[in-house]
């Protein structure tokens, strides 16, 4: 189904006798448990298509976090704070701050009745120095999946991208990549104009 509006791609219409009607749910219950044993342990990763996200590829494994070479204390540090800011997530809910848990990995955000709580991350270094590598790790660890979302997208308004901030799959990442493409189209922007 499309996930911003839950409209199914296809549709499937059982008919029974009224005797036979609990099959159903006997048999829906069965196809979700064996869908839901197919991305058990793994990682799914979605990416914008328009103004939605769409799973990209088939669900990987997940990696460690120690499998990614990092400076000493580095990943233990992000891990600690992530866990330490998700904790405090129930003072929130208990003061009516926030209303939905979306993790958002480089512009963390619980969105709020108006008042966001934000943990901001910002990796940086060479392509191949691992830090989408240990975003993955980072994610399966905590059992949440990833969003990624290219700012040198072409088409990508600030309409757009406000909209897929806001509707990001629940226990998920956004993967904010390319960030520095777009402070390189404001400054060309501002030259121009």
């Amino acid at each position: 189904m499309q996930l911003m509006s839950g409209t199914p791609w296809e549709t499937v219409t059982l008919t029974t006798l009224s005797r036979d009607r609990n099959l159903f749910p006997e048999l829906l219950t069965e196809a979700r448990d064996l869908a839901m044993r197919g991305q058990e342990g793994k990682l799914v990763i979605h990416t914008a298509w328009g103004i939605e996200w769409r799973p990209f590829g088939q669900p990987r494994l997940k990696r460690p976090v120690g499998s990614v070479v990092l400076a000493p204390g580095v990943a233990e540090n992000i891990e600690n704070d992530i866990k330490s800011f998700l904790d405090r997530r129930q003072w929130y809910a208990d003061r009516g701050l926030y209303s939905s848990n979306h993790l958002l990995l480089q512009l963390f955000t619980i969105r709020s009745l108006g008042i966001p709580y934000r943990r901001g991350y910002l990796l940086h270094g060479p392509p191949g120095s691992g830090k989408t590598s240990f975003i993955q790790a980072l994610a399966g660890a905590l059992s949440y999946d990833i969003c990624v979302l290219n700012l040198s997208e072409r088409g990508l308004a600030d309409d757009k991208l406000f909209h897929l901030l806001s509707n990001a799959p629940e226990r998920s990442f956004v993967l904010i990549e390319d960030i520095d493409a777009a402070f390189n189209k404001r400054v060309q922007t501002t030259e121009d104009g």
